[in-house]
């Protein structure tokens, strides 16, 4: 799968991440409160260009590999997030994550990135749902997954950060119709 960017809406832009994008980058992701729920840890500065590097350059979406792209304002540049992706093994499905940072909470601007995320992974490959999987005390990540479309399927008990919690699972299916255009 290859797709294309830079993608934009009318308030975002998704792009590849850059060495360039450090500071807003470590400004939302050394926030405690924002890694809370977070399958990553804040990094160290050095730590933290690497993994940019790495994203900015190596193939995304490589079936069972996560890979990070940008949320950007739409008319500044200036990274306000990122979005994470793993294509499952079977290529039948993608696991998808995301982080804004506080500044930028209730616009609406994650769920318009993750609209837009969701729509370049059905247009671009041949997967047939999208998953997201979120803490039940996570709040806002059900809203905002339930704002875009996904429907909750499951609730299981899980083992994060050493604690017990509830993870909720939610799962949007490829629209009926909707071909990878890629392959036309």
């Amino acid at each position: 799968m290859a797709p294309i960017f830079p993608r934009s809406t009318a308030r975002i832009t998704l792009r590849r991440l850059t060495v360039s994008d450090l500071v807003d980058f470590q400004a939302y992701r050394q926030c405690e409160e924002l890694s809370r729920y977070q399958g990553w840890v804040p990094q160290s500065d050095s730590e933290a260009s690497a993994f940019l590097n790495d994203m900015g350059s190596v193939e995304l979406f490589q079936p069972g590999i996560w890979g990070q792209i940008g949320i950007a304002d739409g008319n500044s540049d200036k990274l306000i997030g990122d979005i994470g992706i793993c294509i499952s093994g079977d290529g039948q499905s993608a696991d998808i994550g995301f982080t804004l940072s506080n500044a930028y909470h209730g616009k609406g601007l994650a769920s318009e990135a993750v609209r837009e995320a969701i729509s370049m992974l059905f247009e671009t490959s041949n997967i047939h749902r999208v998953i997201g999987i979120t803490d039940s005390r996570n709040i806002s990540s059900i809203q905002l997954l339930e704002r875009v479309g996904m429907k909750l399927t499951s609730t299981d008990r899980a083992m994060f950060r050493g604690q017990e919690c509830n993870e909720h699972t939610y799962i949007v299916e490829r629209p009926l119709g909707l071909v990878n255009q890629r392959n036309r």
